[in-house]
């Protein structure tokens, strides 16, 4: 297979664009379905900060929920956070979260509320790959990535 033809077959969804916020929530953080596809990966991308960015508040890295319906009550995947908030000094970095869907898992998923701390603020983005079952990615120095957490 090509990569022309691998790439046709990806599905991507921006889940959260590209915002800077200080002290909060950031605002516009949506879902993706996963109808169709055997594995997402999740990728976080935190440019210039100087302050920690976790999921709800600032003491819970970042991680992914799942949900059976688009706007039901989502709870946590197993396994699928970050090791760590992502510090203030962490900037400039790309991480990602990668999910086997052929294992026990609900169609809708989300970063859980990516939340700013409180000094000058961060930027900060995630976008979601999935991959049909025949396209699966590699290990995270493959992809370019700092963090590749698996679930």
């Amino acid at each position: 297979m090509d990569i022309r033809s691998i790439l046709k077959g990806l599905k991507f969804t921006q889940l959260l664009t590209q915002k800077f916020k200080n002290n909060g929530a950031f605002a516009g953080n949506t879902y993706v379905d996963t109808l169709g596809l055997s594995a997402i990966l999740f990728l976080v991308d935190l440019g210039t900060t100087d302050v920690i960015v976790g999921s709800t508040d600032t003491s819970t890295p970042p991680y992914i929920e799942q949900c059976d319906t688009y706007n039901g009550s989502y709870t946590a995947v197993t396994g699928a956070a970050l090791a760590a908030v992502l510090a203030a000094n962490g900037g400039s970095k790309l991480r990602a979260i990668y999910i086997d869907l052929s294992k026990s898992h609900k169609r809708y998923m989300e970063v859980n509320a990516p939340t700013a701390g409180n000094s000058t603020g961060a930027n900060f983005n995630a976008v979601a790959i999935g991959f049909p079952s025949d396209q699966m990615p590699k290990s995270a120095a493959d992809m370019g990535l700092a963090e590749l957490i698996e679930a």
